[in-house]
């Protein structure tokens, strides 16, 4: 086997891990699965999870703002199954490990940011 074989196959794997555990996230919060498979309604959806309006979408495209926003809406993911900030930097310095724990784990959806649903 060539290594860029080994290479692609390594990276389907886990692109289909990190699929499979933000379908898990979503069907734990009540919405559709499969909405993590379709672009920008999967932000949507997420968005929903926890608590933000839609509208939110749009300011993730500006630069340095967005990424102030999509690291508060991670936290607010995090706050929504019972984690705290500590976990919120494991969804984003180590997603290939914190998502899957967060989709496949005993986390329970308390709702959007953690209030009772």
């Amino acid at each position: 086997m060539s290594q860029s074989l080994i290479v692609t196959i390594v990276y389907l794997a886990i692109v289909i891990l990190i699929f499979a555990a933000h379908w898990k996230i979503f069907t734990k919060a009540g919405q559709p699965g499969w909405a993590c498979i379709i672009p920008i309604y999967n932000v949507i959806v997420m968005l929903r999870v926890v608590g933000k309006p839609w509208w939110w979408l749009l300011v993730f495209l500006v630069p340095l703002v967005g990424i102030v926003y999509v690291i508060w809406m991670t936290h607010l993911l995090s706050k929504s199954f019972g984690h705290g900030g500590w976990f919120t930097l494991g969804l984003i310095f180590l997603p290939i490990i914190f998502y899957p724990i967060l989709g496949f784990g005993a986390a329970v959806y308390k709702g959007p940011a953690g209030k009772t649903a």
